[in-house]
């Protein structure tokens, strides 16, 4: 269909569809993994709480800071996809990752995911 338009060039319109037609092959990247969303909806109304509040947040004002945010929101969001009760999820982390070596072992990191079998089990 967007081939058969034939907008004045330098219009808006005319713009949008060249833009459109230059970036096909990009929006048809969903169709290779029938996993794959033809939509980031999902992704970005989970991030859209943080990053409406981020200026509030105060304690990311260093390189270390953002990277901890990062990794608990990370860490939230990812719960709440997996059907999760989120503070449980936490409170297992907490509670069961100083005793994983994921430094010298990083696969047992697996066992702590939000798919994670004994997870799904005692973090619902």
């Amino acid at each position: 269909w967007i081939h058969s338009l034939q907008p004045l060039n330098g219009s808006r319109l005319g713009k949008a569809v060249t833009y459109a037609k230059n970036q096909k092959k990009y929006m048809e990247t969903y169709l290779l993994d029938g996993r794959c969303s033809i939509s980031n909806n999902l992704a970005e109304n989970s991030i859209r709480p943080f990053t409406v509040g981020r200026k509030n947040w105060e304690f990311a004002a260093s390189t270390k800071g953002a990277t901890a945010s990062a990794t608990i929101y990370s860490l939230v969001e990812t719960a709440k996809a997996n059907g999760l009760n989120v503070y449980k999820y936490l409170q297992y982390l907490l509670q069961y990752m100083p005793d994983v070596d994921y430094k010298n072992h990083p696969q047992e990191l697996e066992d702590l995911m939000p798919w994670a079998p004994e997870i799904q089990n005692n973090c619902k």
